[in-house]
């Protein structure tokens, strides 16, 4: 059972790649693996129930090897690929700390990683595990946003937290061209898909307002935000229905 004074018992966090790379120009970094991985068992501990779902973008971008002119479909499994390769450290990171974790995997890979099985997935957050969701849906020409947002549907979510690179939250512009950009403090799914906000891709947003899964999209820079945003405090912006 979560703490009573926790917002949430169950919720899906959405780590990019990226949030993984530290100050390197690819890979995982150690350091910020373990800072994230505090940071994921401090709601642990509190009792909240985790899911994970991380994106490959340090390793591998599939969008940038169909630019390439690689078939669109063999760069989206490669992409697959390197988020399992980011699912395993951020394992290994948060069973040094003592919390247990199951990798599970929507493509076979039974050395390394349970196969995604949904309600053996509730079972393990039940019991207190962490579960980290690596290679997307198994499918390509679809995101690990739209992983995250399937998932969090599936195992009965009540919020996925949206983890950024950079900034604060959602803007009505690009903040990186855009000096003048407004950070949002909240928005509704409808608003988000019509005016183009970088919150998540519009397949992803779109099976959210469909299933009323509230984001909360904050800046990952900052560890403390997950437990900030579980304590119920405001954090970046609630893109919700």
């Amino acid at each position: 059972m979560s703490d009573s004074d926790t917002a949430f018992g169950r919720i899906l966090l959405k780590l990019s790649g990226e949030s993984l790379m530290g100050s390197l120009d690819y890979g995982t970094d150690p350091a910020r693996v373990r800072a994230v991985s505090k940071a994921i068992k401090g709601v642990v501990d509190r009792g909240v129930e985790v899911a994970i779902v991380v994106g490959g973008g340090n390793i591998y971008r599939g969008m940038k090897g169909a630019a390439a002119g690689m078939d669109r479909a063999t760069a989206d499994y490669m992409g697959m690929l390197a988020t399992v390769l980011n699912a395993l450290p951020l394992q290994d990171g948060l069973e040094t700390l003592g919390t247990k974790t199951r990798v599970m995997s929507a493509l076979t890979i039974h050395e390394v990683a349970e196969p995604y099985i949904r309600r053996r997935a509730i079972r393990h957050l039940e019991k207190g595990r962490v579960v980290i969701f690596a290679a997307g849906t198994g499918n390509p020409f679809f995101t690990t946003d739209t992983a995250a947002a399937l998932r969090s549907v599936e195992i009965h979510a009540e919020a996925i937290l949206m983890a950024k690179n950079g900034v604060e939250g959602v803007y009505d512009d690009d903040p990186r061209t855009n000096p003048e950009a407004m950070l949002l403090d909240r928005i509704t799914h409808m608003d988000a898909l019509q005016q183009g906000l970088k919150v998540m891709d519009s397949t992803a947003l779109s099976l959210c307002m469909d299933n009323n899964v509230p984001i909360h999209v904050f800046n990952m820079d900052d560890e403390r935000n997950i437990d900030r945003i579980v304590s119920g405090e405001r954090v970046g912006t609630l893109v919700s229905s």
